[in-house]
């Protein structure tokens, strides 16, 4: 399409101004861990399961408190024991639980085999994430992929089962990706929940065993269909960088990964969120997840047409906070989302202003497009066309990832068949309209090329009052989404601590290395020796 007159000046001082923001929050990030996040190095070190209900990993990481050796981190002393009693490390939690191994009295060995052994778990565990990496590489080479906007639909029945019929469905149909939503309040649970499950709440629980049922599923009609069905999950929340372990290891395509999310819309304390978020999102781009960013939501608490700049502003800083977990452009599904009130004359041209600036400025991320939700209704026909519309601002613009409307969206969870007429209307629009886009130019001083303008003035400010105050103060002042948080309330605050000077994760070590993040840590480094 035609480009927007945007400053190409003011687009790089915004991003410049979301370096800034980003930046002074890495010292903060990189002095402190979570429970979270040391459960995490758990689960890559390979323990799992339950006992009497309460998942390892987290009986594992309350031992630790216990004996006061979790400012060290979970990794040292869970290896230790490994190394001293010939132990798998499922097994050390299984003896921790049982009570018959105190992890603060363990035979300490030798420093040369603890770093012989450490450097060979650590390539171990992590081939296996490469290994998933490298079968999604496979499938997509044999049987090739969808075209870009990805055609994206959910199932939310709660049984896993009943989601695997659904996801088939809906894969026949055409989706490209299938969402499995999370059960209503898991992002509130400070544990995975275990196994396969067949109830929830609005949604089916996020668990690893879940995720591999669904997972074989898509890869079955993938081979049917002779095209790679990709497989989105959540890992905002207080299990983020758990979640997102998991789905690596389960090769999941796509995650719910925001740094802002779980605090403006779920009170998810900013200190654990913004902690939990760097590790998670080296997790996901080492595993060559795409992350969605939850920008559309602030839409649904502020007004479309007078809030569109925070969500730009948002997005600017979702992004420069990826960058520094070693996610790239394309890993980056950067969310906004068509949610305009449907009556306000040329609305239209609004939302085609937002969804061409996002693309101008975020030319390499897969953006996710949502679609109209806040001012849907119970009128089917009415809702089917403010889809329609939808789908045509997003071909014409090129975004990524098409969240699909669905135009009982404000009746029920969608049926079968709610979601092929979705698919279809969808795929009449992006194929009638493919190349519109490509023959029209914008009006020099329209309508909407002053909006896109207005919109990245808005944004500018706004980060301007972002890196003066810090992203702390923003959130606790309600600068996002009209929402106010506290950075000592919310939920989760007591899960997080100061390294120790003999802090040790040599999983994030790695992953910093692998994914060329060693600048990163020699200005850190740097930062603390000052």
């Amino acid at each position: 399409m035609g480009q927007l007159r945007v400053e190409k000046e003011k687009i790089a001082y915004a991003r410049q101004l979301a370096k800034e923001i980003a930046g002074d929050m890495d010292q903060f990030i990189a002095q402190r861990s979570t429970v979270a996040s040391e459960r995490t190095v758990l689960r890559l070190l390979g323990i799992d399961g339950v006992a009497d209900f309460v998942p390892y990993p987290n009986l594992v990481v309350e031992h630790l408190q216990d004996k006061g050796l979790l400012e060290q981190g979970a990794y040292a002393p869970v290896l230790n024991a490994m190394l001293a009693w010939d132990c798998s490390a499922q097994q050390i939690a299984e003896r921790v639980a049982a009570g018959d191994v105190h992890l603060d009295k363990v035979p300490q060995v030798s420093a040369q085999r603890y770093e012989e052994a450490s450097r060979q778990v650590v390539a171990e565990r992590l081939a296996l994430l490469e290994r998933r990496k490298q079968e999604r590489d496979t499938y997509i080479q044999r049987w090739g992929d969808g075209e870009q906007p990805y055609l994206y639909v959910i199932v939310a029945t709660g049984d896993i089962y009943e989601d695997v019929t659904q996801a088939k469905a809906a894969a026949r149909q055409g989706a490209d990706i299938v969402a499995v939503i999370r059960s209503t309040g898991q992002s509130l649970l400070d544990y995975v929940p275990y196994g396969i499950t067949r109830e929830g709440y609005g949604g089916t629980y996020a668990t690893q065993e879940n995720f591999r049922v669904m997972r074989e599923a898509l890869d079955e009609v993938g081979e049917e269909l002779g095209r790679y069905i990709r497989l989105c999950n959540y890992c905002s929340g207080l299990c983020m960088p758990e979640i997102a372990a998991a789905g690596a290891l389960e090769r999941l395509d796509v995650m719910l990964n925001d740094a802002l999310y779980g605090i403006l819309f779920r009170d998810i304390n900013m200190q654990r969120t913004l902690v939990d978020q760097y590790f998670s999102r080296m997790i996901n781009a080492y595993a060559g997840v795409i992350i969605n960013t939850g920008e559309d939501n602030y839409l649904t608490t502020a007004d479309a047409v007078e809030a569109a700049h925070t969500v730009l502003a948002s997005q600017f800083i979702n992004e420069q906070f990826a960058f520094r977990s070693g996610l790239t452009a394309a890993q980056q599904g950067l969310g906004h989302a068509f949610e305009i009130n449907p009556e306000l004359e040329d609305g239209f041209l609004l939302e085609l202003a937002q969804a061409q600036l996002a693309r101008q400025i975020f030319p390499e991320a897969t953006l996710k497009y949502m679609p109209p939700t806040k001012h849907m209704t119970g009128n089917i026909f009415k809702g089917h066309i403010q889809d329609a519309l939808f789908n045509v601002v997003s071909i014409m613009t090129k975004q990524g990832i098409q969240l699909l409307g669905m135009m009982t969206e404000a009746m029920h969870t969608p049926f079968m068949h709610d979601r092929k007429l979705a698919i279809e209307n969808a795929q009449y629009v992006f194929r009638t309209m493919k190349t519109l886009g490509d023959e029209l130019e914008f009006k020099e001083g329209g309508k909407i090329e002053r909006r896109a303008q207005q919109v990245l003035e808005e944004a500018i400010q706004l980060l301007q009052d972002v890196r003066d105050q810090g992203l702390f103060l923003a959130l606790e002042e309600g600068r996002f989404a009209d929402v106010k948080r506290s950075r000592e309330g919310g939920r989760g605050l007591s899960g997080v601590f100061l390294k120790a000077p003999s802090y040790h994760n040599p999983f994030e070590d790695e992953l910093r290395s692998r994914l060329g993040l060693e600048a990163r840590k020699a200005q850190l480094a740097g930062g603390r020796e000052a």
